[in-house]
């Protein structure tokens, strides 16, 4: 018995796969290019890297978030791992045909608000999703947004407000849009944001960045680009 305690149990074989999804999950950039040089010397498509690698450990990533075991510096740290492999693979995105996005989305603070970190974070994520994502940046007004996703033909209208002087701003441009004659769904958070205050201005809720990437897909998927 003290003999079967003492022996270590082998170290099981990893492909550049697994430890690609692990290196990602625990936000290690160091040989993120290797392994990603590795993939596309045997084969893989760029975009095969990024929904079999990337968006798994994402996926996993937002489940311990869910579940309490992953914490903000870590979901941070995971999402800027799965940049970097995004930068990695440019070049290769771009050659590959069969390259698409899942979807625009136009995000933004609304106007008066400067805080951004919360509505960077979801940006960040959401492009690691795959997603083509029109960062306005803060305070940035109702004008501005309708005339970007008009012009960027959005799927989707993300929007922050922290302060609740400005969240009204919100509901400016939920009714900016439908006056413009756009139908698409508005995705909105933010420290002082209710499910209640979404959904009496039309809006869609999350509270985090893992649900709004989720709903993200579910919203876009409904609204019809499931086809592309």
């Amino acid at each position: 018995t003290a003999l079967a305690l003492s022996r270590q149990e082998p170290t099981p074989v990893s492909t550049p796969e697994v430890a690609l999804r692990e290196h990602i999950k625990q936000g290690e950039k160091a040989q993120l290019a290797g392994l990603v040089e590795e993939l596309l010397a045997a084969g893989w498509p760029a975009m095969q890297i990024i929904d079999d690698c990337v968006i798994s450990a994402l996926d996993k990533v937002g489940e311990l978030y869910t579940e309490r075991v992953f914490f903000l510096p870590q979901l941070l740290l995971s999402a800027a791992a799965a940049e970097h492999v995004f930068q990695l693979l440019q070049k290769e995105l771009a050659n590959e045909e069969s390259a698409t996005h899942s979807g625009v989305i136009v995000i933004a603070t609304v106007a008066g608000d400067i805080h951004d970190i919360g509505k960077n974070i979801v940006a960040l994520m959401l492009r690691n999703h795959g997603f083509k994502v029109i960062d306005l940046g803060k305070d940035v007004s109702s004008e501005r947004i309708v005339a970007t996703a008009q012009a960027e033909q959005a799927d989707l209208v993300g929007l922050s407000a922290l302060m609740t002087t400005t969240m009204p701003g919100m509901a400016d441009v939920v009714a900016a849009l439908r006056v413009a004659g756009l139908q698409i769904p508005v995705l909105v958070g933010g420290a002082v944001v209710t499910p209640a205050y979404a959904d009496s201005i039309g809006a869609h809720y999350a509270a985090d960045a893992t649900l709004a990437v989720k709903l993200a897909q579910e919203l876009i998927c409904d609204n019809g680009r499931e086809e592309a």
